[in-house]
């Protein structure tokens, strides 16, 4: 097994990792500043590709573009300069402020708000451009996946350090029978972003812990790899075959009192160390991961 570093961009809050397999790309965004970018392995080229609005998550759009889900509602981009909007800052009168999504079998997208002050939500967009919130009171929505039989999502709840397992189904984008996969211990970092591979087998990055942890389909701890960054903050499978493990990392700057302050932290050991901001990839596992699902979402017709 080898890390390397890709590149370092000093992101504040590096997140939701994506594989283009169309493209051989892996985009990734800083959310705090902004920034989205687009690492090509052919080149070991990292391009920044939009700076402006805040993205929490992006999907793939089966209809052109990019699904993006940002701090004031939900995007259809394909650049900076073609763009519209496909839900409006609000929902219900509340704010849309998103932190990770994921696209369906149906070609659905399921995102998550934050909030500093307040629970957030998970909603389900369909491509006729209904909402529906599917879970509330959720302390820090974070990763998702779905098993390889599309029979169970797992959808991260960090600041509850839990990571929760939900009966779906595919025809319509239901979930229900939510029930505890993962309680991660409050002596170790925080659930961050998480993908899931062909075995169904859930990879979650681990906030505060140098780590990405794999469970098996029973939430039990398989593996732990130690990671160069203190915040590793999500991971995605990418490559030709997809056996390419990419884990974003975040360089904000933390500080002790924080309900999500694992039990016996060593805080001066974190500020010595490295916290994150770069992109990094992991080579000879052995393992595959399975292609991410795309939005249909249609763009409006050009007057």
């Amino acid at each position: 097994m080898q890390i390397e570093k890709l590149a370092e961009e000093n992101a504040l809050v590096g997140e939701g990792p994506l594989w283009n397999p169309e493209e051989q790309k892996l985009l990734w965004s800083d959310i705090h500043q902004g920034k989205l970018f687009s690492y090509d392995p052919a080149t070991r080229k990292n391009t920044l590709i939009h700076q402006g609005v805040k993205v929490g998550g992006l999907v793939q759009n089966h209809q052109g573009g990019y699904v993006l889900c940002i701090w004031d509602g939900v995007l259809l981009w394909r650049s900076d300069e073609d763009w519209v909007r496909f839900q409006p800052e609000t929902h219900q009168g509340e704010l849309l402020r998103f932190n990770d999504v994921i696209g369906d079998p149906g070609g659905r997208v399921f995102a998550g708000s934050y909030f500093d002050d307040k629970p957030g939500k998970l909603y389900r967009f369909d491509p006729d451009g209904k909402v529906s919130i599917v879970a509330e009171g959720i302390g820090c929505s974070n990763g998702m996946g779905f098993s390889p039989d599309l029979s169970t999502m797992y959808y991260t709840d960090a600041a509850a350090r839990l990571i929760w397992a939900y009966d779906y189904k595919k025809e319509t984008g239901e979930l229900s029978n939510r029930r505890t996969f993962v309680e991660v211990s409050d002596h170790d970092g925080v659930p961050d972003g998480m993908t899931v591979d062909a075995q169904g087998f859930v990879w979650s990055a681990n906030w505060f812990g140098s780590c990405i942890i794999r469970f098996d389909p029973d939430g039990k701890e398989e593996r732990r790899i130690q990671t160069p960054a203190k915040q590793t903050s999500s991971v995605m499978f990418g490559g030709r075959d997809l056996d390419e493990l990419y884990f974003t990392s975040a360089d904000f700057k933390c500080e002790p009192g924080s309900s999500l302050d694992p039990v016996g932290y060593d805080w001066d050991d974190y500020k010595r160390s490295y916290r994150g901001g770069g992109l990094f990839r992991i080579l000879g596992l052995g393992i595959q991961g399975v292609e991410e699902f795309k939005a249909d979402f249609a763009w409006p017709a050009k007057k």
